[in-house]
């Protein structure tokens, strides 16, 4: 009766969360350099950047991620830091054209027009590409 009850899913999860919760289950010293590991959502990025994006010490829990070695698994930086670093593209027109072509990665993306006239920096809404108008760089290089 218990291994059946044990066996389904839920009744798992419910069982691991009682126990971790409790204090029951010792952490070896390998699985709190897991836990450090698992709560960075990526090697440059600590926090997550989107709202309906689960931390990553909420996602990866319950039977299908226990007893797995996540330092061995695959960790890419996350893109929104990366593009952070790509320089603002400043040009002379009120309408910036982005096609995704001048960031090199051959495929691209749909033409986007975006409206330049405020003194910001505004991002391609497919690559995140920033353009601002010539006119506006003291102002915003100032901020």
């Amino acid at each position: 009766m218990l291994s059946r009850i044990l066996r389904s899913r839920s009744a798992l999860r419910q069982f691991s969360r009682t126990y971790a919760a409790r204090g029951d289950v010792s952490l070896t010293s390998l699985d709190e350099a897991n836990v450090a590991t698992i709560q960075k959502q990526a090697p440059n990025r600590v926090e997550t950047w989107a709202k309906s994006q689960k931390p990553r010490r909420e996602a990866m829990t319950g039977p299908r991620f226990e007893q797995k070695d996540l330092t061995a698994q695959p960790a890419p930086y996350a893109a929104i830091e990366l593009i952070a670093e790509e320089p603002i593209r400043y040009i002379s027109n009120h309408i910036a054209v982005c096609d995704g072509e001048s960031l090199g990665y051959g495929q691209g993306h749909p033409k986007v027009f975006i409206n330049l006239d405020k003194p910001e920096a505004v991002p391609c809404t497919y690559c995140g590409t920033r353009y601002a108008l010539d006119s506006h760089k003291a102002i915003i290089e100032s901020s």
